[in-house]
């Protein structure tokens, strides 16, 4: 098997780690592509010992460089001696792997951590990596490594301080099932009574009127909305497809008790122009 092949062969592997570390599947798709453009255009003579494990490394850094992009102000990163120099944390909830409670449902949470810590959170707790291999990823210490985990969990752990916290995790959590085709994830976040429905100009731009049912809604969204992104819809937690770098329709989502009760696609548009992205990028197509 040639290198082009082991590379096809890893690539499913390292765009789930990409889109767990992301959020955000087109961009875990463009770091996966660098990876193999760094393994194809390479000039170190010097054979490469795990190709797997060096492909899993660079995708790691080049999604760590990505955090570190979207972050205009430091956030908390703290030196490698000093998380050293703390220790292992006494409680025992740290040893506990948060990641099947964590789950996309809580997708928007990871936010709140430094770019280091949700790649060693994410890398140990969702992929099983040990700590001397996230060290040797962050070009750190296995020590450091697991006090960024631990220390991740903790901000994870915290209970939200609003209700809208929590808003915002569930409409994530179902945009993201949604675009990877989860449908057993979307069934899950949605009340039975489920319902779609649409403002007119909506309907114009050729979104279904109503989609009854959580069977129904959970069909119609699995594999879809690609295009979609995070957005407030007045002040409350929603999603937008854009096209051309605009907001085309809105999805506003009323979420009770954990789950999706009813979504309106929404165009109208005084709406359109009032949207803004909750994760402070400039909207793109």
């Amino acid at each position: 098997m040639d290198q082009t092949e082991m590379f096809e062969a890893e690539r499913p592997r390292l765009l789930g780690l990409a889109v767990r570390v992301l959020g955000d599947h087109a961009e875990a798709e463009d770091v996966v592509q660098q990876a193999w453009l760094r393994l194809h255009l390479r000039t170190d003579d010097t054979d490469i010992e795990s190709l797997p494990a060096w492909l899993t490394t660079v995708t790691t850094r080049l999604c760590l460089d990505r955090l570190r992009a979207r972050t205009p102000v430091p956030v908390d990163e703290v030196d490698d001696e000093l998380l050293d120099a703390v220790g292992e944390s006494s409680d025992p909830a740290d040893d506990v792997a948060l990641a099947d409670t964590v789950g996309l449902a809580l997708h928007v949470v990871l936010d709140r951590l430094s770019p280091r810590e949700r790649v060693a959170f994410v890398l140990h707790d969702s992929f099983g990596f040990d700590f001397p291999t996230i060290a040797a990823v962050l070009d750190s210490t296995p020590p450091a490594a697991r006090k960024l985990a631990s220390r991740a969990r903790a901000k994870i752990a915290q209970p939200a301080s609003e209700d809208r916290l929590a808003d915002w995790a569930v409409v994530d959590a179902f945009m993201a099932a949604a675009k990877g085709g989860d449908l057993d994830r979307l069934l899950r976040l949605l009340a039975p009574d489920a319902a779609i429905t649409a403002d007119d100009a909506a309907i114009l731009a050729g979104t279904p009127q109503r989609i009854e049912g959580r069977d129904e809604v959970a069909t119609f969204f699995n594999g879809s909305a690609q295009a979609a992104l995070p957005v407030f819809v007045d002040d409350r937690p929603g999603t937008a497809w854009f096209h051309l770098g605009e907001a085309k329709v809105v999805f506003d989502f009323v979420v009770a008790d954990g789950l999706v009760r009813a979504i309106t696609f929404r165009a109208a548009p005084a709406v359109l122009e009032s949207v803004v992205r909750r994760d402070g990028g400039t909207p793109r197509a």
